[in-house]
């Protein structure tokens, strides 16, 4: 077991938490993605103990996040949401330049690397432009809310192990979020099983697709990573306040976040 991940899996789980933040792009920050994608393909074959052993303590970290950090989250969220995103902020941006350095850019990156980078920074920064209605939560179960549950679990994991794409984001759009989050928070177990199925079901299929181009292309495949985290600035952008002192906070903590960024980029490169 690599109980190492129990922190890494901590972190990727508050960020969940936050509508508009991508596990994914956490998982970059921390300089694990490429071995998450290789463990979640590898959970069928030989080595599964191995990548278990990777999968598990990540897991119980971001299933202990979700449980016990979300309330102190969500009040902060309540209380200084433009604090907490501009933090969020400061990491990402705080991870680009170690990215860059991964990708090589100076000598892998043409014409069409850049061009790859920019579509996906405008598609990720676009869905900034769109309303998210909430809705009520779906609380009777019959075969169409099962139904709803697994695509819903399918689209969230799916689009959390893709920097820059929110499965919050997503499943507040296709009005699932309120249901997904009542599950959850209640611990309904009818409902849990269809969304476990899905999010399982999802991470298998999107991480094959993804293993796929990070072998077969890789800058272009890190072109397009890096262009969605960068997108995902614009996405959770929250402007600043009228009140200076909230503004002080905000920028300290955008420095903050470089400051951590960097921090866990000397970590990892130690480990």
């Amino acid at each position: 077991m690599e109980w190492r991940n129990l922190y890494r899996g901590i972190i990727m789980g508050i960020s969940d938490i936050v509508p508009g933040i991508s596990g994914g792009t956490i998982a970059v920050i921390l300089g694990i993605y490429e071995r998450l994608i290789e463990a979640i393909n590898g959970v069928l074959t030989r080595d599964w103990k191995k990548h278990l052993g990777f999968l598990i303590p990540l897991g119980l970290g971001v299933l202990l996040a979700i449980f016990t950090l979300a309330n102190v989250i969500n009040w902060l969220l309540d209380h200084y949401p433009n604090q907490i995103l501009f933090l969020f902020i400061g990491l990402i941006i705080g991870i680009i330049p170690m990215l860059l350095k991964k990708a090589d850019f100076k000598r892998t990156f043409g014409r069409k690397h850049y061009l790859l980078f920019g579509l996906a920074a405008v598609l990720i920064a676009s869905t900034a432009f769109f309303q998210e209605a909430a809705g009520e939560p779906i609380t009777t179960f019959d075969a169409r809310t099962y139904v709803l549950l697994f695509l819903s679990g399918w689209l969230a994991s799916s689009a959390m192990i893709l920097p820059g794409i929110s499965g919050s984001l997503l499943l507040l759009l296709v009005g699932m979020y309120p249901t997904f989050t009542y599950v959850l928070e209640d611990i309904v177990i009818q409902g849990l099983i269809p969304l476990a199925l899905g999010i399982g079901f999802g991470l298998l299929v999107m991480s094959k697709i993804i293993r796929y181009f990070l072998s077969h292309y890789f800058y272009q495949t890190y072109a397009l990573i890096i262009g969605l985290v960068v997108g995902s600035v614009v996405v959770i952008y929250p402007g600043f306040q009228p009140s200076i002192v909230l503004n002080v906070m905000s920028i300290a903590l955008i420095g903050v976040g470089l400051y951590v960024a960097a921090l866990l980029g000397k970590l990892e490169h130690q480990a």
